[in-house]
């Protein structure tokens, strides 16, 4: 069993849609970023990425890379399964944490589940996201962006 964490941030964009978990969330704003700045999904997948010890989405996904511009964070993770794949591992659970103020996206949290599951190929119940509030203090406090952090529990496969 291996264990890794990760940790996003992006901040707030006028004119973009705001995208968690793989979903379009009703907000004033978006969030800023090279793909569709999926704070969730980028969490979780640095999460699996270090329980694997390999280097971050950075590495993976660049931000220099234009053909990768917008990309649903989704296929960040697919590949981060099929890496864990091809290195013999399954990935036993993802656990994560949004940090926001607003908005509100419990609501979202089993469709959220639903969609890095799938990108995962694990079920629902082996994904676990949660929501709080910075509680007014710093960047996330005052509205400027959302974080998130997760982590990621991998399993080598049995052998065939």
């Amino acid at each position: 069993m291996r264990v890794g964490i990760g940790y996003d941030v992006h901040p707030f964009q006028e004119g973009r849609p705001l995208v968690l978990g793989g979903v379009t969330i009703p907000h004033t704003r978006g969030l800023k970023g090279h793909s569709d700045a999926d704070v969730l999904c980028h969490a979780i997948a640095d999460a699996v990425l270090g329980a694997l010890g390999e280097p971050d989405i950075g590495y993976w996904f660049p931000p220099s890379d234009a053909s990768i511009e917008g990309i649903c964070s989704l296929k960040i993770l697919e590949k981060c399964a099929q890496i864990a794949a091809d290195r013999g591992y399954l990935i036993e659970n993802v656990d994560a944490s949004l940090i926001a103020e607003a908005p509100k996206v419990m609501k979202h949290a089993p469709a959220m589940k639903q969609h890095i599951a799938t990108a995962l190929d694990i079920q629902p119940d082996q994904v676990g996201v949660k929501a709080t509030t910075n509680e007014r203090l710093g960047f996330v406090g005052r509205e400027e962006g959302i974080a998130a952090m997760a982590v990621a529990c991998v399993v080598k496969a049995p052998a065939v």
